[in-house]
């Protein structure tokens, strides 16, 4: 059981300063930390922003001991867009995969994404309250599948050839799930046979964030895509809530 700490409050962003502070710890993990960039990114403000901000909810994960003054409260985030709001605006998952396969198949949609936590809150609780406010999210809109892209630091493919193997021949979406990255920055990912694959080394260089999907039972779409001016090489997570087992869906969920 994991202590509650009354100084760590869940909300989704009310106004504009909230917003405001969920993009500057983007601009703190994304930008100083892995050295990300765009057109819209503000570094004398040092905020994370883009064109879709305004469309989404923004899930945060606030420290009330913090200076809120300074925009330093927020901890985490969660960047949600349900699909009945992408029908106007779109995912921005679309820039990258193809997702024919997802919105097309007749099932309640939600997109994940620019989801961080703050160095200090990493290890700990933090992601676990991330996931159970998450979970009433879900449940309170009938999601029955996740999807959202997730990242790897840096566009040399070749220097992550095992990982993205790995990801490719063990956890591939079935088909009627596949997303496909977009060919103008795809990238394959079975670079290298399974039999080639250190799996233990392998595993070490995936990030926390998607091992904790794979172990959720969460899928990879076919492909990379290389992401040159975010300086990342990004893949498509899938999580379908019915094919979750029973244990990982009730800790996800809440729904046994």
């Amino acid at each position: 059981m994991i202590a509650h700490d009354p100084n760590l409050v869940i909300r989704l962003a009310e106004t504009e300063e909230d917003v405001r502070a969920a993009q500057r710890l983007r601009y703190r993990v994304f930008v100083e930390e892995l050295g990300g960039d765009g057109p819209l990114v503000d570094h004398d403000a040092q905020l994370e922003a883009d064109i879709h901000d305004g469309d989404y909810d923004h899930l945060m994960l606030i420290d009330a001991r913090r200076d809120a003054a300074a925009l330093d409260h927020v901890v985490g985030v969660y960047r949600l867009m349900p699909e009945d709001r992408a029908r106007d605006c779109g995912f921005y998952c679309a820039g990258e995969y193809d997702l024919t396969p997802l919105t097309s198949s007749g099932r309640r949609l939600l997109e994940l994404g620019r989801s961080c936590l703050h160095p200090s809150y990493r290890g700990g609780s933090a992601m676990y309250l991330l996931w159970r406010a998450l979970a009433g999210y879900i449940q309170e809109r009938g999601i029955e599948v996740l999807f959202g892209v997730a990242s790897f630091h840096g566009t040399d493919v070749d220097a992550l050839a095992a990982p993205l193997s790995l990801l490719h021949h063990r956890h591939l979406a079935p088909q009627d799930l596949r997303v496909r990255a977009l060919p103008e920055a795809y990238a394959a990912m079975d670079r290298l046979g399974e039999s080639e694959i250190d799996r233990r080394e392998a595993m070490a260089a995936i990030p926390a964030l998607i091992k904790a999907y794979l172990r959720l039972g969460g899928y990879v779409g076919e492909g990379a895509f290389v992401d040159q001016p975010f300086n990342t090489t990004d893949v498509c997570l899938i999580l379908d809530i019915a094919r979750m087992d029973p244990k990982s869906r009730a800790l996800y969920t809440g729904v046994v």
